[in-house]
């Protein structure tokens, strides 16, 4: 999983109890994914469809500053599902973590259309070991 995405949480990120905002952090999972999902298909042209079960499992204070990877898990006719884990920088420890976030390519309609993608336009383990 790469880790592009980083963030430090400031005062308005946080929730009543001084932490980080679970709807915060769902906003950049979200964002940061539709751009992954964009780069792997070569479209803009996707709506998110279903995020799977989202765990919180620690969580981060004014300053840190956080990352977010994401990976792709699997590619339909005209889906991508994809992974996605936030965690603490310095740390590494896992804040946010979903399993399933799947996107659907659309037409001009809003309707699913095929993509039109065999394999990922971004390799991203042919780019990493193009760029070693």
């Amino acid at each position: 999983m790469l880790f592009r995405t980083r963030k430090m949480i400031s005062a308005r990120d946080l929730n009543s109890n001084g932490t980080l905002f679970g709807g915060r952090v769902l906003a950049w999972i979200d964002e940061e994914a539709f751009i992954f999902a964009t780069c792997q298909i070569g479209s803009e042209k996707l709506v998110t469809k279903l995020i799977s079960k989202v765990e919180f499992i620690s969580t981060a204070r004014i300053g840190d500053i956080v990352e977010i990877g994401t990976e792709l898990i699997s590619l339909g006719t005209t889906s991508l599902t994809l992974a996605c884990i936030v965690r603490n920088k310095k740390t590494e420890t896992i804040i946010t973590q979903v399993s399933d976030l799947v996107f659907v390519h659309v037409d001009e309609k809003g309707i699913p259309a095929p993509h039109g993608i065999s394999k990922p336009i971004v390799d991203i383990i042919s780019e990493l070991n193009t760029s070693s």
